[in-house]
C-alpha cells in the first residue's frame, strides 16, 4: 500500500471530524511563516469559561493567580459528590498541564475545562490545571520554570478552601503537557508512525514541526533534551527517584513512536513504567466523552491511581 493510501484517522463522528477539519484550517490561517503567530485570531476562537463556585456537574472551580507579570495562575476543579466539605481533606491532588504544543490554549479553554471537570468527577481527585507561558513569545525553559513555580507555590502557600491530600499527588499532562511532566519532574529524524500518519486528526506532523520550532531555542532541533528525553543530549535520570508512570497511546498519532520510546527510555533508566495503546484513538482524543475511548481512559487512570496510593499506603 502506498504511504498516501494509508488511513491517517479512524471512522469518527461527523462532528468530531468537523472539529478536525475546522481546527486544521485554523491552524493554517494563524500560523505565521516567521515563527509567530496571529494570537488574536486564536483568542477568537478558543471559547474560555468562568470559575464557578456554584457546581457545575458536580465540580466547583476557583483561579489562583501565582504570577500577575507572567501571567502565571491555576484553576482548582473540586468534586463536590463527596459529602461535606471535610471529605475532601482525603482526596489526592493531579497537577495537570494542557496540551496545545506549547503554544495554544489555557486551563479555562472550553475543551481543556471539561476534560478537568470530568477528571475531578470520575476520579474523585481535586485537580489543578497550570496555566503557563506559552510560545513563540514565550520558548524554553518558560514553560518549565512555570509549572515548577506552580508546585513550589502550592507547597508552601496555605490556599483558603483547599483540602486536598498533597501526599497523594500525581502529575497529569496531555500532548505538550506530557512533555511537560516528565521535566517538572526531572530525533532529529522522523519515526515510523509519523511517516505512516502525516495527516492524522487534530495534529498533523506539519503542524508539530512547527510547535516544536516554536518552543525550542532557535537553532536547535529535536535532538534537544527538552524534545528527545532519553535522546543524545539528554541528562542522565537512573539515579533520580521518580514515581511509576502511566502512558497512553492512540494508535492514530502520529507521535506513539516517540511516546512508546519515551516508555522504554524510563523502564531502561530503572524506572516502572506502563503503557496502554488504543489502537482507534487519535492525539488528545480524550476531550471527547463520546468516543468510547474516553470510558476506557477513565478507567485505566482510576486503577492507576487506585494501586499507586495501595502501594505507597497512604
Amino acid at each position: 500500500m502506498a504511504q498516501n493510501d494509508v488511513p491517517q484517522s479512524p471512522e469518527l463522528p461527523c462532528n468530531i471530524k468537523l472539529a478536525s477539519s475546522a481546527s486544521s484550517f485554523l491552524f493554517n490561517v494563524i500560523g505565521r511563516h516567521n515563527d509567530t503567530l496571529y494570537r488574536f485570531l486564536i483568542n477568537c476562537f478558543d471559547l474560555k469559561t468562568c470559575p464557578s463556585k456554584k457546581p457545575i456537574n458536580g465540580v466547583k472551580t476557583t483561579d489562583i493567580t501565582i504570577d500577575k507579570s507572567r501571567n502565571l495562575w491555576f484553576r482548582i476543579f473540586t468534586p463536590t459528590n463527596t459529602g461535606d466539605d471535610a471529605a475532601t481533606a482525603g482526596l489526592p491532588v493531579i497537577f495537570f498541564f494542557h496540551g496545545g504544543g506549547f503554544v495554544f490554549f489555557a486551563p479555562n479553554s472550553l475543551p481543556f475545562e471539561k476534560f478537568c471537570r470530568g477528571l475531578a468527577r470520575q476520579l474523585s481527585a481535586i485537580i489543578i490545571s497550570v496555566n503557563y507561558r506559552l510560545a513563540p513569545g514565550n520558548r524554553y525553559p518558560s514553560q518549565y520554570e512555570d509549572g515548577f513555580d506552580t508546585l513550589k507555590f502550592i507547597d508552601a502557600t496555605e490556599l483558603e478552601g483547599f483540602s486536598g491530600n498533597l501526599r497523594q499527588c500525581f502529575l497529569a499532562g496531555d500532548s505538550a503537557g506530557g512533555n511537560m511532566v516528565h521535566h517538572i519532574a526531572v530525533n532529529a529524524e522522523r519515526t515510523e508512525s509519523e511517516l505512516r500518519l502525516p495527516r492524522a486528526p487534530f495534529l498533523t506532523v506539519e503542524l508539530a514541526d512547527w510547535m516544536w520550532k516554536s518552543f525550542l531555542p532557535e537553532g536547535s532541533n529535536r535532538d534537544h533534551q527538552a524534545a528527545n528525553v532519553f535522546g543524545p543530549n539528554s541528562v542522565d535520570i537512573s539515579g533520580v527517584k521518580l514515581p511509576s508512570s502511566i502512558i497512553f497511546v492512540g494508535g492514530f498519532d502520529h507521535l506513539q513512536d516517540w511516546q512508546k520510546r519515551y516508555c522504554e527510555g524510563l523502564k531502561k533508566s530503572g524506572k516502572e513504567a506502563h503503557l496502554v495503546e488504543f489502537p482507534n484513538a487519535f492525539h488528545s482524543f480524550y476531550v471527547f466523552p463520546e468516543l468510547p475511548e474516553f470510558d476506557l481512559l477513565m478507567k485505566e487512570m482510576k486503577d492507576f491511581m487506585q494501586q499507586q496510593l495501595e502501594s505507597s499506603n497512604i
